[in-house]
């Protein structure tokens, strides 16, 4: 099975309007059990979430997950850093990337894969406001011309 690929819960839209992605990992999560009772009903938000790296371990910060509706005083706090799993060398790689060269590590979707849940990270560097401007640009052009396209079929 590719990356990425499974029942998609959550996605982080504006990673890609912001960043541009140059390699993407997938990365398992430590979760509880309300957690990932939440995680199933797609009950997760990405957008302010970031990764950060300490101690050789890497943690998702900020990643809202819902409480879960049953989960009474065992309920967990929707905010708390999430443990990464991932090897020691990839998180190497992603830790050289980031003081070396400037990069950014961004979640970019979360979903169920063989019944556990997987958040794909990318390995990000920032984009400036002309490039967001180009890639409007590009986006809106080729709409124009599927349009066109579709008119002349008619």
């Amino acid at each position: 099975m590719a990356k990425g690929a499974g029942k998609v819960l959550a996605q982080n839209k504006k990673a890609s309007h912001d960043y541009f992605i140059e390699e993407t990992i997938e990365a398992g999560l430590v979760l509880t059990g309300t957690e990932i009772k939440s995680v199933r009903g797609a009950r997760v938000q990405l957008k302010e979430a970031y990764i950060s790296v300490m101690g050789g371990e890497a943690w998702v910060k900020n990643m809202h997950i819902s409480p879960f509706d049953q989960g009474n005083r065992y309920n967990h706090d929707p905010l708390r850093e999430r443990k990464l799993l991932l090897h020691k060398k990839q998180i190497s790689e992603l830790v050289g990337a980031v003081k070396r060269d400037g990069y950014t590590i961004v979640p970019l979707k979360m979903y169920i894969k063989d019944g556990y849940a997987k958040l794909l990270i990318g390995l990000a560097k920032g984009k400036k406001d002309y490039d967001k401007r180009h890639d409007m640009k590009k986006k809106e052009a080729k709409r124009d011309m599927e349009r066109a396209f579709k008119d002349r079929q008619q």
